[in-house]
C-alpha cells in the first residue's frame, strides 16, 4: 500500500521558515522523481518543486530562490526547506511521485502553511 504522509507545516510569520517533510512508503523510492505541490484556498492545485532520482531539482518561478528542496532515501523522505515566506505560500502542501507533470499515486492529507502577521 503506498503512503505519503506530509508533515511539518504550520503558522508562521511572513519572512519565516519552515521545513515540510513527506514520508513515502509502498514503492521503490530512491528510483522515483517526488514533487511538492500546494493548493491555496480558492485554487487549483499547483507545482511547486521536484527532485529527480539524480537529485536534480526544479521549481516554479514563484518559489525560485526561497524553497529547497531535497531527499534521504535512507529514510524514504523528501523535504522541502520553506524560507522567507509570504502570505501567498499559504496553502496545503502535498508530495507526490511525478514523471513530467503528472502524479503518479492518489493525493494524501497534506499539510497545512498559513503564513501571516
Amino acid at each position: 500500500q503506498v503512503q505519503l504522509v506530509e508533515s511539518g507545516g504550520g503558522l508562521v510569520q511572513p519572512g519565516g521558515s519552515l521545513r515540510l517533510s513527506c514520508a513515502a512508503s509502498g514503492f521503490v523510492f530512491r528510483l522515483s522523481t517526488m514533487g511538492w505541490y500546494r493548493q491555496a484556498p480558492g485554487k487549483q492545485r499547483e507545482w511547486v518543486a521536484t527532485i529527480n532520482s539524480g537529485g536534480g531539482t526544479n521549481y516554479a518561478d514563484s518559489v525560485k530562490g526561497r524553497f529547497t528542496i531535497s531527499r534521504d532515501n535512507a529514510k524514504t523522505t523528501v523535504y522541502l526547506q520553506m524560507n522567507s515566506l509570504k502570505p501567498e505560500d499559504t496553502a496545503v502542501y502535498y508530495c507526490n511521485r511525478i514523471s513530467g507533470r503528472d502524479s503518479i499515486y492518489s493525493w494524501g492529507q497534506g499539510t497545512q502553511v498559513s503564513v501571516s502577521s
